[in-house]
């Protein structure tokens, strides 16, 4: 025959005791329950009329615990403990990864793309960290990264190209009739050219419009290629942006495309992580949801 056990305090007065042990102050046992200071000391003295033994001494400015208090503290803290325990192996918290990615990239083709992602991967909680800085995966606790350039980056590293830079020129369309197509009048006065810290220009127009003077163009200069294009879009001069980062704008129509012409840099982006990475399955999860978001964009 099974023991049947005695009926046990309630919850609530539990919980009281619990945090007015560790505080020894009902006052701030109550802020951390958020309930008022009477409520806490009202179950407090419930309990310990039902236990028939007190639990605390009270003095003027604070609370401290009876032997029994403290044997009992101690038991409860555990049992509490136990619970949470309990409660946490059955609803476990999201796997979480941190993936470090240029500003650019995030604004422009990460964060487009995650919806889709966080709701079919509910088990992993993303932490994106957007730096132009080289982050580490050992100090910055990084699991991925997305980094631009050109290899190699370094050893002991998994590197698989995502996709290389092809730079395009784009315009607002307001822009394009207030000064003109440089494409049909062949030079840029009366345009301004937004730079950003890649500084590509040069290179683009000596294919694009090889006989237009760059000293034509007013030049506005930014640090990372999402303020460019943010600029291009409200009409403030002409932006080169990898395609990807501004084929949302083109569709919407916010953004012209002015050229055919493409650069390719030689650069491109790259899916980085450690070859002894933790949470390795995961990584792999995004690895490939990665690629295939890319591959889709083609």
């Amino acid at each position: 025959m099974t023991d049947i056990p005695g009926r046990l305090p309630s919850l609530n007065a539990l919980r009281a005791f619990e945090a007015a042990s560790r505080h020894l102050n009902f006052r701030l046992a109550a802020e951390e329950l958020g309930v008022t200071q009477g409520a806490v000391a009202q179950q407090v003295r419930g309990l310990e009329a039902e236990l028939g033994m007190k639990l605390f001494e009270r003095h003027p400015r604070t609370l401290s615990l009876t032997e029994n208090g403290r044997r009992y503290a101690g038991g409860v803290r555990r049992a509490f403990e136990m619970l949470t325990e309990a409660t946490q192996a059955l609803r476990p918290e999201p796997l979480r990864l941190t993936i470090s990615v240029t500003p650019t990239f995030a604004s422009k083709w990460l964060i487009p793309r995650l919806p889709a992602f966080l709701e079919t991967h509910p088990d992993i909680d993303l932490r994106i960290l957007a730096t132009d800085r080289l982050s580490h995966f050992h100090s910055d606790a990084v699991d991925l990264a997305v980094r631009y350039g050109r290899p190699p980056f370094g050893g002991g590293l998994v590197v698989e190209p995502l996709f290389e830079e092809v730079q395009i020129a784009v315009a607002s369309p307001g822009v394009v009739a207030d000064s003109g197509h440089p494409r049909e009048t062949g030079d840029l006065r009366g345009h301004a050219l937004l730079h950003d810290a890649h500084n590509a220009w040069p290179q683009f127009l000596e294919l694009a419009l090889p006989q237009a003077p760059l000293s034509a163009a007013k030049n506005v200069r930014f640090n990372q290629t999402a303020l460019a294009i943010d600029a291009a879009v409200a009409g403030q001069g002409l932006a080169l942006a990898h395609r990807d980062f501004v084929a949302t704008e083109i569709a919407a129509g916010r953004l012209v495309r002015l050229f055919d012409t493409e650069l390719r840099t030689g650069a491109g982006f790259y899916i980085v992580y450690p070859r002894r990475a933790r949470h390795a399955g995961q990584i792999a999860d995004v690895h490939e949801w990665l690629l295939r978001e890319a591959s889709s964009a083609r």
